[in-house]
């Protein structure tokens, strides 16, 4: 092969690299909660098992707007 290796990349790819896997990872806590969701609303635990979740609802939307009004999340 002539040249170099491999490819420079900008910093923005690995912005939205890592914002993704954050969503992600995130996004991943609400499985467990759906699957004993049915669980939580019979017993004491449902009323603030919901509002916990709606609290970290809350704070994914915005951390992500956040991200969205700094522009990480476009590509140019």
């Amino acid at each position: 092969p002539y040249g170099p290796g491999t490819r420079r990349m900008t910093v923005r790819y690995y912005l939205v690299a890592v914002l993704f896997i954050l969503f992600d990872i995130e996004v991943i806590f609400f499985l467990p909660w759906a699957v004993v969701l049915r669980d939580f609303i019979d017993n004491s635990l449902g009323l603030f098992a919901l509002i916990e979740m709606f609290v970290f609802i809350g704070i994914l939307l915005v951390g992500y707007t956040y991200a969205w009004k700094k522009g990480a999340l476009e590509w140019e």
